[in-house]
Formats: C-alpha cells, structure tokens, sequence
C-alpha cells in the first residue's frame, strides 16, 4: 500500500512540483497530467475511517436513556455531556485545522483517534457523572483533530476533482452516524454500559487504517511545500470575510432545518398521521438514504458546472419543498422528504470547497470551521427546536422551519472565485 500511494501522492502535487524534467511545452504537460489523477485507494480509505468515526460519535449520543437510568441523571445533566462533547468536537476543530496548516501533522489523524478510543474505554467504566464528562470531552478531541485533517487529506488525494473527493469523503461518515443508534439498540442497550468497550475494535481499526493514511500524508509533495506555497488570495480581505459570513449563514439554514428532521421526525409523523413508531422509523431512514445519495452527487456536479451553482439550487432550490411539506398527505411528504434529503445535503461539499477555493492554503483551518459549526449547529438547533416544539406543537416547528432554506437566496452575493482562478 505504501509504495503505491506514495508513487500516487504527486497526483495532488501543484504543477511544476515533485518529479516534472525537461523544459518547454513537455515539462509543462506532464505535471499537468499528473495533477489529474486522483488517489482513490486514499479516498477509499479516509472515507472508511470516517465512517467508523462518526459511528462512535452517534453511537454515543444514541445511549443516553441508557446512561439516564443509570446515572440517575437530569436532562441538564444530558444536555451537559452535549455540551463538553460539542465544546471539544466543534470549537477546537478550527484551531487544530489553523495549526496544521502552519505545522502539516501526517499522523495527527491516528493520535486523534487515541484519543477517541481512550473516551470510549473509559465512559465504558466510568463510575460516575463527572467521569462521563472527561470521556465525552476526549472523544470530542478525538473529533476535533479528525474531521480537519481528514478533509486534508480527501483534498490533497482528489486530484484537482475536490468535490468528488469531499462527497465521498462525507458519504462514509453519513452511513456511520445511521450505524450508530442501529448498533446501540442491538449492542449497547441489551448489554449494559460495559458493551460500550466493544467498540474500541473499530477504533482499533481506524488507528490502522490512518496510520497507514499518515505515511501516504507525509511523502506528499504539499507537506514539504506547507510553509513556502500558502496560496495567494485573488479577493480583499473584506470581501472574503463577507463571503463567508453569507457562507455561515447557509449552512446555518442547512443545518438547523436537518436537525427539524433528524431530531423531530419521527414525531411529527406520528402526531400528524397516527403512523406507529416503526413506520415512522422507516420514514426517517429512507430520509438519511436520500441525504446520503445527495452527498455523492453534489461534489462531482459541482466539479463540472461550478460549486455557486450548486449552493444556489441546494439551498434556495429545496425552499418550494419545505413549504409544502407542513401541508401534504402521508404519500407526498414522503416523496417530498426524499427530494428534499438529495438536494440538501448537496450543499455541504460545495460550501465546503468553496471556502477552501476563497481562502487558499488554509484547507485545515476551513475544513475545522465549517465542520464546527455544522456539529454546533445541529446541537443548538436541536434544543431549540424542542422547546419551540414544548411551547407550540411539532407541526408548527415544521412551519417555521419551511423558510430557513429561503435564507439561500444569499447565494447571490457570493463572488464568482472559480471564474476568478479560471482567468489568473
């Protein structure tokens, strides 16, 4: 493996860089050749580890009834392990991504893991709430340094295709955060807190395949080049900030509307057409296939049309949909959350390598920030929503957040940065 994707690493190399000889016409062509092909033994195997990654993230918050009973905790108590899991899995996550810009880590993505695996062992022994915090906090550090060199590493394996890489980058860890609750109900929760240690398997897993990853990470070419090639803005220091704030504000849209559905779901489906909870339950999952399907799709059509035009029909495009989904029958608000699960998550990829495109060289920093606030926002978006959801009713939630993807019309202020790199 190693030989390989060390011989593969150049293809992500900037032209001129690595092996290029001659002069002229020849010199030019074939690192230009090169920069097209993409790793996707690389892609393959980060996405694998992402998926076993966030199954540990999801599979921990799926067993909190269990850790309730256990514990004999409040729901303050439940929204406290949130909270150290979220301050640690989301704010660090752009500070490491800005530090290993500066200083590339190549096996950071293994220690991140160690850490994940020692919160795993120790909430599977942990004799007390206090305790449960110190292991939430760990596995959130575990989070914050995987998901920013993780996206280094997709970006750096893509081969100018980084839209592709992204989507399969995130399809492994949509499919890891569906296998979690699966895994709690039919592992955790019949066997007791202790089971939880089962897992440290897959964690064990993942510290191989990254390592493995690490020693593809450091012979590339970029690594060496880290310091003396950061990229160079073609826009103001203005302009930029202002379109990532717009850039914020749409996964802001993005995100709060899917914690309407991956939190409430269910519930509303149960309220408004009396469905039994595994009708509902199937509901939900042809909901996250959907979600998984237009994470796939998403960054390649961006690599082909532009990632502008992308955010433009994933966010505001998906807005006819929401607003009629408060007010449709069983049939179509299931065919209505499935186009509305495609479009949607077809978003993320592009934000994503859009920011990365608008901010040159500072792939981990924008990888953390973004990934950050999405965590952060499904947290918050899931408190909120519950009390809006306590003080009205599950329908009105659905109402209300019918809008957010209007927030997309925004999309228009976003600079045309693609057109930009095409002309320099």
């Amino acid at each position: 493996m190693e030989t390989s994707l060390d011989k593969s690493a150049l293809a992500g190399a900037p032209a001129g860089a690595g092996t290029a000889t001659g002069t002229g016409a020849g010199s030019a062509a074939q690192p230009a050749a090169k920069v097209q092909r993409t790793v996707y033994s690389v892609l393959g195997a980060i996405s694998f580890s992402h998926l076993l990654n966030d199954m540990i993230q999801s599979l921990i918050l799926a067993i909190y009834p269990m850790l309730k009973d256990n514990f004999s905790l409040s729901f303050g108590q439940i929204g406290l392990i949130t909270l150290t899991y979220q301050i640690t899995a989301s704010l660090l996550q752009p500070l490491v991504g800005s530090y290993t810009d500066k200083h590339p880590k190549p096996y950071s993505l293994p220690v991140g893991m160690g850490f994940t695996l020692a919160g795993l062992l120790l909430m599977s022994v942990a004799p007390s709430f206090g305790v449960l915090l110190v292991a939430a906090a760990l596995v959130g550090c575990g989070s914050s340094v995987y998901h920013p060199e993780s996206s280094r590493v997709a970006r750096m394996a893509s081969g100018g295709r980084h839209g592709l890489a992204q989507s399969l980058f995130q399809v492994g860890g949509n499919a890891g955060s569906s296998l979690g609750p699966l895994l709690a109900a039919l592992i955790v929760i019949p066997h007791g807190q202790r089971s939880i240690a089962w897992f440290s398997v897959a964690a064990l897993v993942a510290i191989v395949v990254l390592t493995q990853i690490g020693r593809w990470y450091k012979a590339h070419p970029s690594v060496k080049k880290a310091r003396s090639v950061a990229g160079h803005a073609t826009l103001s220091r203005n302009k930029v900030m202002f379109a990532m704030g717009v850039l914020i504000l749409l996964v802001f849209s993005k995100y709060f509307y899917l914690a309407s559905i991956n939190s409430y779901f269910t519930f509303y489906l149960i309220d408004k057409f009396h469905l039994p909870v595994q009708a509902a339950q199937v509901h939900l999952f042809v909901f996250l296939a959907a979600v998984a399907a237009g994470t796939v799709i998403g960054g390649p059509i961006g690599d082909k049309i532009g990632r502008k035009y992308v955010i433009w029909v994933s966010i505001l495009g998906v807005a006819p949909f929401t607003l009629l989904l408060p007010y449709a029958n069983l049939f179509w608000t299931g065919v209505l959350t499935v186009i509305i699960g495609v479009v949607l998550a077809s978003a993320f990829s592009a934000i994503l390598v859009y920011a990365q495109e608008l901010i040159p060289g500072k792939v981990g920093m924008v990888a953390g920030l973004f990934f950050g606030f999405a965590f952060g926002m499904g947290g918050v978006g899931a408190a909120v929503l519950g009390q809006l959801a306590d003080a009205t009713s599950i329908t009105y939630v659905y109402k209300v957040c019918s809008f957010l993807p209007v927030i997309g019309v925004l999309t228009v202020f976003l600079p045309d940065v693609e057109g930009k790199r095409a002309k320099a």
